[in-house]
Order: C-alpha cells, then sequence, then structure tokens
C-alpha cells in the first residue's frame, strides 16, 4: 500500500517523534508530510521520508513561533494532497488529524492527545491572556470537532487519552500503548544511587517547581535533565542540593537513569515515555497516580492497605488527590527512602518490556488484520537509533 504518515512538526526527537520513527521503520517507503520541519533534529530516516511541509513552515522563523501560529494551523493542515495514497495515518496532538483525505481512503489517527490548548488547559498555556482569545479558541474548537469527523478510527496512546478522545470528541478509540525502544540503555546490575532523578521538558505542566521545592525542603540529592522554558526560573528556585544538566544526550541521559536512586515524576502524562525508559535501566519510580501512569506503573499506594511487596512494585505513587501537594510529595519520597533496598531492578525492567517495539507491532497487526488491511513485516534492528533525547 501507498501510506501517508501526518505528523504535527518534526523539530526535535521527543516522545512523539520516536513514535513516528516506528511507524517509519514499520512503512518504509512511506511519505511524511508534516507543518513545521527542521532538518537534522530527529534521525536519518525520518528526514528521508519528509515528502512535504506546509506553506506555514516556510515562513522565517516559524521554527522557533509556530505555537502563535495556532490560528492558521487549520489552513495549514488542509492545504495537503493526499491523492493516490490508499492508508493515512494522522500521529497528533495538535492538528494532524484535521489532513483532508480523498473519500474512500481509510484514515488512522495514533491519537497522543486531543489538542490541550483549545481544551482543558488553554489558561495554563495563555495565561491572562486567554479571556481575550476566547473566540479564536472556541473557533479552533469547532475546527478541531469537525476534523474529528474525518478519522476512520482513533487509536489512542492509553485508556486515559481514549477517555479524552471520548470526552471532546464524543467517539470510542481503540488503546494500542506505544513502543519505546530501550535498546540505547544498557543494562545495570549495580546502581551507585547518587542521586534522585527528574527528567523531561522544563514546562509548567510537569510539575517540576514541586519536585524543586519538595528537594530544597528535604535536602536529597536531586538531578534535572531537560529543557525548557522554565529553566531559569527553576534554577532560581534550587538550593545547593539540586544539579541541572540541561539538554542531554541518549548516552548522557541513560547514565543518569542508571545512576539514579528513583525518577520523580509528578505531572498528569498521556504516556510517560521517560518513566518506561528509566524502568528498562532497573530504576523505579515515584510518580504521580493520576493520567497514564496507572497503567504503566505498577506502583505502591502507600494511603491504602496494599498485598503488592516494594519486591514486587515499581516504585511508589504520590497519594490520590494530593499529587500537586508538595507534602505528598515529600511523603512518598520518604515512603520509599524507607523501602529503597527491597525494589527490584528486575522488576522494572520486565515493566519496560510490555511496551517494546516488537509488542507494539503485535498489537497494530492484529488491529490491521481487524480492519482488513494488509499487516506489517517483522521489527529491523537499527543499531543507529540513539539521538537527541526526548529529556531535551
Amino acid at each position: 500500500m501507498k501510506v501517508a504518515l501526518v505528523h504535527d512538526w518534526i523539530l526535535g526527537m521527543r516522545g512523539g517523534e520516536r513514535c513516528l520513527l516506528n511507524f517509519v521503520e514499520m512503512y518504509p517507503e512511506a511519505d511524511i508530510f508534516t507543518l513545521f520541519y527542521k532538518p537534522g533534529t530527529t534521525h536519518p530516516e525520518i528526514d528521508r521520508r519528509v515528502r512535504k511541509v506546509s506553506w506555514l513552515g516556510r515562513i522565517p522563523g516559524a521554527n522557533r513561533f509556530y505555537r502563535y501560529l495556532l490560528p492558521f494551523f487549520p489552513f495549514a493542515i488542509s492545504s495537503f494532497n493526499l491523492k493516490g495514497y490508499d492508508l493515512v495515518i494522522s500521529l497528533s496532538h495538535a492538528a494532524a488529524k484535521n489532513v483532508k483525505v480523498p473519500k474512500g481512503v481509510p484514515h488512522i489517527c495514533f491519537c497522543f492527545t486531543p489538542m490541550r490548548y483549545i481544551w482543558d488547559q488553554a489558561e495554563e498555556y495563555f495565561g491572562k491572556a486567554t479571556k481575550f482569545l476566547w473566540p479564536v479558541i472556541n473557533y479552533l474548537r469547532a475546527w478541531d470537532l469537525r476534523g474529528s469527523r474525518g478519522v476512520s478510527l482513533f487509536v489512542a496512546i492509553s485508556s486515559f487519552v481514549a477517555a479524552r478522545v471520548r470526552c471532546f470528541y464524543g467517539v470510542n478509540a481503540e488503546v494500542i500503548h506505544p513502543a519505546v525502544d530501550t535498546s540505547w540503555i544498557e543494562l545495570s546490575f549495580f546502581r551507585k544511587g547518587a542521586a534522585f532523578l527528574y527528567a523531561g521538558a522544563l514546562v509548567p505542566y510537569k510539575r517540576v517547581d514541586l519536585v524543586v521545592e519538595a528537594f530544597n525542603q528535604l535536602g536529597e540529592e536531586l538531578w534535572i535533565a531537560g529543557a525548557g522554558p522554565e529553566d531559569k526560573r527553576l534554577r532560581e528556585m534550587a538550593g545547593p542540593n539540586i544539579k541541572f544538566f540541561g539538554r542531554v544526550s541518549d548516552a548522557e541521559l541513560a547514565e543518569c537513569y542508571r545512576n539514579a536512586r528513583a525518577l520523580i515524576f509528578p505531572g498528569t502524562e498521556d504516556f510517560g515515555l521517560i518513566p518506561i525508559e528509566c524502568l528498562a535501566a532497573g530504576t523505579p519510580l515515584i510518580a504521580s497516580y493520576s493520567g497514564a501512569l496507572r497503567e504503566t506503573h505498577n506502583g505502591l499506594r502507600p494511603w491504602i492497605h496494599s498485598n503488592i511487596s516494594p519486591s514486587a512494585a515499581t516504585g511508589v505513587f504520590i497519594e490520590r488527590g494530593r499529587e500537586g501537594d508538595v507534602s505528598a510529595l515529600k511523603e512518598a519520597v520518604r515512603y520509599f527512602i524507607e523501602r529503597e533496598a527491597e525494589f527490584q531492578g528486575a522488576v522494572c525492567r520486565n515493566q519496560a518490556k510490555k511496551f517494546s517495539p516488537d509488542n507494539f507491532r503485535r498489537n497494530w497487526n492484529s488491529l490491521l488484520a481487524k480492519l482488513g488491511l494488509p499487516t506489517v513485516g517483522p521489527q529491523l534492528k537499527d543499531e543507529s537509533k540513539a539521538q537527541v533525547s526526548a529529556a531535551g
């Protein structure tokens, strides 16, 4: 089949681009369409398959200020001509799923999440300007809802996202967890446990400020690997026990994973690629009991009686309903420290294996078979995958 892959933008190797790479490996002759594109920021196989970049992406400086061009997304995404393709797969957290598909051509949306900017987190993204932007937001909501009607089948990356798809678009979605390639993370059977770790983008919804505040009070060593608009503010907040690494390579991130005592991850995630990577290194999590982490992380819940022992768990959850509370995070860290020696690296690694590329491919093929579409071949090993880290 002739396949088109439509991705929101290709400007760095984050979680969505890692998913795109997995689809490129399954459909090596597919063409990629995207709103914005910066060559060399992801993987050579992705660069090789980019066929069309929208007119919006050709505006000087657009790759740096693309978020400000949100009102023009509807016009840009509708400009792609997908005639001649037998299957369209959109990988979407914004506009990609709203692409116009020729009549009779199946369109599968691998949905990272409905667009947060215009649905449930508008005020978090736009702040005080939200009240002035409501006419634009309402226009974009109507456009986004119409666009969802052009999708033949939604495939959500988690049950949490499937619930969001049902809430905002009124349709049911299949659930297939993304593939998480961990071949670049060397296993470590002896970890020094030098410090706790936060890894990921430094953006408001990740609640890194909560982590910094908690560790200022705890006094425990903390590493922060990642970059983003919150960087300066967080550094000003942080005490001497907190070390910032900035943007890191895959090799540096893997070293952090292996040597960390636990990954601290308090945000509400649609899936959470970094926690799976960390588990693959044998390192447990201290995570929010919300979003998709409840599906992917078998953590202890200190606030209830549980038959799970630390030796069978992948870490500790922050108390439900108190995820934004500094004291709740501190309690979870202390609970972990008291039982730290009991957590087993092998249990963490086995949990991460559930999200392997091979498992994803089997699940994807099962879906294709149900739809009467040709399945894809076996996973091809590629030792050159390691690129710019998702923690950037």
